[in-house]
């Protein structure tokens, strides 16, 4: 990628590779023990948390982003390289089973594709001649997250660009004060030196789980698959969600065993429409009418009244 694509700001009193500095803290790190190693780890991951609360307020900008996306038709796309990308990766492949979304409502790009996702493809975040192929699928009406804890990654710097010129809302997601002009906004977690310079699998690896974590689990409870803090639309595939599907039917809707069971069955397996089967007297067709009127919302749908 040539520098001229991007315009970079900086301010001169701020280290942006902070990522890439030498931690004080570990100078003489390979001379402590095991458990003076694990408590100096165990120190610095303290700083995890500030730096996602630092970012709060752009996060809640970008779940608001996401939030109207889903609702106009569109998707949340992550777009990363590394131990960001596979962050990415991670968090799109659990939102169908707990939320029961459809596959592509959220997904992720991965620099170096489908192979980089458990092995190393050196150079994959350098290469941008296939990022046109790469996020083909991105149209106007997503958001795409760019993750890259360095904040200099250029396969997803030019993804963002690109996407951005087709009308696509964009959002970066770094650990290094890092200024461009084409993103709609940034996400700035600063959580400083590694205890391991340079390795950002560690503070920011898990400064970027959390924040992706809340992005996506937020974005889904606005859009309504979360009722009184359950996942209600848990995808009953194996013998443990099953269980969790039926206790939360038990829960919610204040019946036994067996009529949870009954009612999973009836409803087609899906715990929300089950609930407003029994709640509000309905078939399930009805219950389905009545989520349908209200976005999906079990709160709304209970709401209008107890008449299927």
């Amino acid at each position: 990628m040539q520098t001229e694509d991007l315009s970079i700001s900086q301010t001169e009193d701020s280290n942006i590779m902070q990522t890439e500095d030498l931690n004080p803290k570990s100078v003489e790190i390979d001379a402590l023990s095991i458990n003076g190693i694990v408590e100096a780890m165990e120190g610095e991951n303290a700083a995890v948390f500030s730096a996602v609360r630092a970012a709060r307020h752009s996060i809640s900008k970008a779940v608001e982003d996401v939030v109207a996306a889903i609702r106009a038709g569109g998707s949340l796309v992550y777009v990363g390289a590394g131990t960001s990308g596979r962050l990415g990766v991670l968090d799109a492949s659990e939102m169908p089973p707990t939320f029961n979304v459809a596959p592509g409502l959220v997904r992720a790009i991965m620099a170096g594709g489908q192979k980089a996702v458990t092995t190393s493809v050196e150079g994959a975040e350098d290469c941008v001649e296939n990022v046109d192929e790469a996020i083909d699928s991105v149209t106007e009406k997503d958001v795409l997250i760019g993750i890259t804890a360095s904040g200099t990654a250029c396969f997803v710097l030019e993804s963002l660009r690109k996407a951005k010129l087709r009308g696509t809302r964009t959002w970066l997601l770094t650990c290094n004060d890092v200024t461009y002009d084409f993103p709609d906004g940034t996400i700035y977690l600063p959580t400083g030196p590694e205890i391991v310079a340079g390795s950002t699998r560690l503070k920011a690896g898990t400064a970027t789980k959390i924040a992706l974590n809340t992005i996506s689990t937020a974005a889904m409870i606005r859009l309504g698959r979360v009722y009184c803090g359950f996942m209600v639309d848990v995808v009953p595939s194996n013998d443990k969600l099953k269980r969790r599907a039926i206790r939360i039917i038990k829960e919610i809707a204040g019946v036994d065993d067996r009529l949870a069971v009954k009612l999973l069955a009836e409803s087609g397996g899906n715990a929300k429409t089950a609930i407003l089967m029994h709640l509000r007297g309905a078939t399930r067709e009805q219950a389905l009418a009545r989520l349908d009127l209200s976005g999906g919302s079990l709160r709304e749908a209970l709401a209008l009244g107890r008449k299927p």
